[in-house]
């Protein structure tokens, strides 16, 4: 008995636990739906379209619904359709969410209805918004064109779109599938007044669309589309007022930089054309020429060039052994520089300061113990010749300081063009005023080494200077007494130098010393063991080269040819 009871007790216990209800658990949104996506649209005279959305939905222990309207379509390559959701609210009559957030995703906005609590079962959520930027003009008529289903996230099995409007309906059609799909609509019927179009679909996939297209005669509507132009490479760089404008100013500018520089530039070439027609040539013996009095071969590559380069350093200590300051001895392809004993208060500044830094301490140097140690002084040395040209007013300014000037403004308006040429093709059509800008930047850098200009009397010494060039390339001195050519070709070769013409002129020199009796040296000169002024040339060539790379630590230096 008490097993039949126990038995008993036990089954009456299962049959009450399988009866109880199970409690309901949130189910993930595959088992969610749109059972029906009903919605009527109406066109009104100021094209705005009003759509009212009933959407029956199966929940399973969702909050919201969230699905996205196509608001952004590409129209060509220069601009996009838009289309604006506006007045948008919810409601629900039978306890579904109401509350109502919009974002944008790209070309979509995202409308997300949702409630407090976790809902189950079918509800009803009714949409109300208004579209602005359906209706175009195509072929001839006002075209209503709205994706009206479009964005939800799980299936849809049941969709109809109504469309009606006060004016007769002259085509109606309907595409569903994917966005831009040209598949018809499983049904479209048009009222028997042709005012209402009614458009149906079934079983659509997750992220399928339905698309409505009606078309109406022109003036049922007052509206236009909605375009928006593209930021894109082409857009960005179109020309228009603005650009164009700033592209004239940039034309405006650089012929301005063009005329300035014919103005410097051509005064330059006017004074030297004009005392070289003057003969503004100092004779040596009738026939010949000599340099501009007291003037130095540094101090003519620097105003030649406008530059204090590596060589006109070194024709400066070719100058200074033949001017009796030092002394060049040539020992197995290695050269000493010895100091002489002699006063050198007479020396210009930048002489002085290239003297001092070759013998700081000391009475001779070896240029081997120059290489990679004089950059300093190298440094100091072109400072105190580009003050020099200066002092003797050849120039107003120095022209490291003018060349430098206008490259740093040139750079940075270059920097300043292409931080802003980016941004504002990122942000408006206006690009081409930063490359217009860029432009004008590089011009300046370009043009600021140009910039440097001549005092008139600059330009006098410079054509005096040119005829003695001219003088030296011919390398003849037949006019010249023999026992006064070594003297004269020697202090003639630091000119040579800086001329580029080094080769030739000691040349020159090797010749008349070789028809010289008794030349085998020179008295600022002295070669090895058996050494004449046979092999002068090549010996002055690679001194030439050996010094101005022991002196530049760079050995950026003009060709010696």
């Amino acid at each position: 008995m008490l097993l039949r009871s126990l038995v008993g007790s036990l089954a009456i216990t299962v049959l009450v636990c399988l009866a109880a209800p199970v409690p309901a658990h949130a189910g993930s949104l595959s088992d969610e739906r749109v059972v029906k996506d009903d919605v009527v649209l109406t066109v009104r005279g100021d094209g705005v379209v009003h759509a009212k959305e009933t959407i029956t939905y199966e929940f399973a222990g969702g909050r919201g619904i969230e699905r996205s309207f196509v608001t952004r379509a590409r129209h060509d390559d220069t601009r996009d359709r838009l289309f604006k959701i506006e007045n948008l609210k919810a409601s629900s009559p039978d306890g579904g969410p109401t509350g109502v957030s919009v974002s944008r995703d790209g070309d979509l906005t995202v409308v997300a209805v949702r409630g407090g609590d976790p809902v189950s079962g079918r509800r009803t959520i009714a949409l109300e918004y208004d579209v602005r930027g359906g209706i175009s003009r195509i072929g001839g008529n006002d075209e209503l064109r709205w994706t009206a289903v479009s964005g939800w996230n799980v299936e849809v099995a049941s969709a109809e779109v109504s469309v009606e409007a006060n004016g007769a309906m002259r085509n109606l059609n309907c595409f569903a599938g994917a966005l831009g799909s040209s598949v018809g609509c499983t049904q479209v019927v048009g009222s028997h007044v042709q005012t209402r179009g009614n458009f149906t679909q079934r079983n659509m996939l997750p992220r399928e669309t339905m698309t409505v297209a009606v078309g109406y005669p022109p003036g049922v509507t007052r509206a236009l589309p909605l375009y928006e132009k593209r930021r894109t490479l082409i857009t960005a760089f179109t020309v228009n007022t603005v650009t164009g404008g700033s592209l004239l100013a940039l034309l405006v500018l650089l012929l301005g930089g063009l005329g300035l520089l014919y103005q410097l530039r051509g005064r330059d070439a006017r004074i030297v054309g004009q005392k070289a027609a003057e003969g503004d040539h100092t004779p040596v013996n009738g026939m010949s020429f000599e340099p501009p009095s007291g003037v130095r071969p540094g101090q003519i590559g620097t105003l030649i060039d406008e530059q204090a380069d590596v060589i006109d350093v070194t024709a400066t200590v070719v100058d200074l052994a033949v001017r009796g300051y030092l002394l060049v001895e040539e020992d197995d392809r290695d050269w000493t520089l010895r100091k002489l004993n002699r006063p050198v208060d007479d020396l210009f500044p930048y002489e002085r300061t290239l003297f001092d830094a070759l013998f700081a301490d000391r009475d001779a140097v070896r240029l081997s113990e120059l290489g990679g140690t004089f950059a300093a002084d190298l440094a100091k040395v072109r400072s105190a010749l580009y003050e020099d040209v200066v002092r003797q007013g050849w120039f107003a300014r120095r022209p490291d300081s003018v060349r430098t000037r206008w490259t740093t403004v040139g750079m940075v308006l270059t920097v300043v063009g292409v931080v802003g040429t980016v941004a504002l093709a990122f942000f408006t059509e206006l690009a081409l005023i930063g490359l217009a800008v860029i432009i004008a930047g590089a011009a300046l850098a370009i043009g600021g080494q140009y910039m440097p200009a001549k005092t008139a009397r600059g330009a006098t010494v410079l054509a005096h200077t040119l005829g003695f060039r001219a003088y030296l390339a011919r390398g003849e001195a037949s006019d010249v007494e023999s026992r006064q050519r070594i003297a004269m070709f020697s202090r003639y070769l630091p000119y040579a130098i800086v001329f580029d013409n080094v080769h030739k002129w000691a040349k020159t020199v090797e010749d008349a010393g070789v028809r010289t009796e008794g030349a085998d040296n020179l008295y600022w000169y002295e070669g090895p063991a058996e050494w004449d002024l046979s092999r002068f040339a090549d010996s002055m060539r690679t001194f030439t080269l050996a010094t101005s790379g022991a002196i530049s630590q760079t050995r950026q230096f003009r060709s010696l040819t």
